[in-house]
């Protein structure tokens, strides 16, 4: 009993180091397939950093307004009896828009008018009754009275006759009329809206530690969401209050908008553009990669005891390289250390890179540079064309 359990023990050793052998085998003939294995090249963009001018700018978000705007609304009550207005008619200063009826007004100041005149031609008579000595000068001090109080009286009906016009303060657009004729009208009723859209002013917040880069009449460029187009401007009010809550402070700007772009309302981006400064390297942004570790970009480096390859190109190998990222404008990231000028720098395909890898250089699309190589043109049509001629 015994030997045939030492002979079970002996084989079952045997077949499990047999097992533990084989893994082992296997593992170590997987790790040598591996390491002989000859790396991959990655194709990648590139572009090469240089020092250059910065144009350092504020970013901010701010919404637009009509320099001038305003909800029209009349001062009295009455029913209307002409709309002289269409939906987005272009209206100057003083242009009657609404007219309510005005009968009675216009019977008011008839009969003072009238009056008037019979005041002021007592008034000639007792004049002239005085320069005859005829007249005491109190009857010329009432004739006097009475002609400036229905003089009084003219003014006085002829501003409520004005009042039943509506006349626009300033030029501008007028919006779309929101009364009908014949509609009773009460006082503070608004009849449209009218704005003044070719020059916008851009409402914005920036935070309290860049008060001070801030001045009256510095550039500012605005953009849509998601629109390449920019709108210029300048500041033309700044805050003279933090706000203690936000620790910002609001800023206003003036906007040329003849292309009559902008509307009131519009949510847009803004950047307050800075003193240009010279000697900054920047690089793209799709070119800093962000991790827990710091930011570091991949540049493309010549390895070590490197070699040519067979077709005469010189062989390179990205190399990982930490920097440290100041301001940021637009699609471009200022780089205070961690590259130089002259260092070739990977913008697209740094997610199959790592520290040696081989990279070849292909900047037909680059999204890092503003032009992009165009492919030559199909000349086949033309050499048949000419072969058939």
């Amino acid at each position: 009993m015994i030997k045939r359990l030492l002979i079970a023990i002996v084989l079952l050793a045997i077949v499990a180091g047999g097992i533990v052998g084989f893994n082992m085998f296997r593992d170590q003939a997987i790790q040598q397939y591996f390491a002989d294995m000859p790396v991959p090249t990655v194709t990648v963009s590139t572009v090469e950093a240089e020092e250059a001018s910065w144009t350092p700018a504020i970013e901010a978000i701010g919404t637009v307004n009509a320099n001038q705007g305003v909800d029209l609304a009349v001062e009295t009550t009455g029913i209307v009896t002409d709309v002289r207005f269409e939906a987005n008619q272009q209206i100057n200063a003083g242009d009657v828009l609404l007219q309510l009826e005005d009968n009675i007004q216009q019977a008011d100041l008839s009969a003072t008018r009238t009056q008037a005149a019979l005041d002021q031609q007592a008034l000639d008579r007792a004049r002239e009754l005085r320069n005859r000595g005829v007249s005491s000068g109190v009857s010329l001090e009432n004739a006097e009275a009475a002609a400036q109080a229905s003089a009084a009286q003219v003014e006085k009906a002829e501003a409520v006759l004005q009042q039943r016009q509506l006349r626009a303060p300033f030029s501008g657009t007028i919006g779309i009329p929101r009364v009908d004729t014949g509609q009773y009208l009460s006082p503070g009723a608004i009849v449209a809206t009218l704005q003044d859209i070719e020059t916008m002013r851009a409402d914005f917040t920036v935070p309290e530690q860049q008060l001070g880069l801030l001045k009256i009449g510095q550039p500012v460029r605005l953009s849509l969401n998601n629109d390449s187009e920019t709108f210029e401007g300048e500041i033309t009010g700044i805050d003279p209050k933090v706000d203690p809550s936000s620790r910002l402070v609001s800023v206003r700007a003036r906007i040329d908008n003849t292309s009559g772009k902008l509307t009131p309302g519009q949510f847009v981006q803004v950047a307050v553009i800075l003193p240009e400064e010279e000697g900054v390297i920047s690089l793209p942004q799709t070119a800093v990669v962000t991790s827990l570790y710091g930011d570091y970009v991949f540049v493309a480096r010549k390895p070590e005891n490197a070699q040519e390859g067979e077709d005469g190109e010189e062989k390179l190998e990205a190399r990982q390289v930490f920097v440290n990222v100041g301001r940021r404008s637009g699609d471009r990231a200022e780089i205070r250390s961690g590259i130089e000028a002259g260092d070739v720098v990977v913008t697209a395909g740094q997610n199959r890179l790592s520290n040696g890898t081989p990279v070849a250089i292909d900047n037909t699309i680059n999204p890092g540079t503003q032009e992009t190589a165009k492919e030559p043109a199909d000349e086949t049509p033309k050499k048949e064309e000419a072969a058939a001629q």
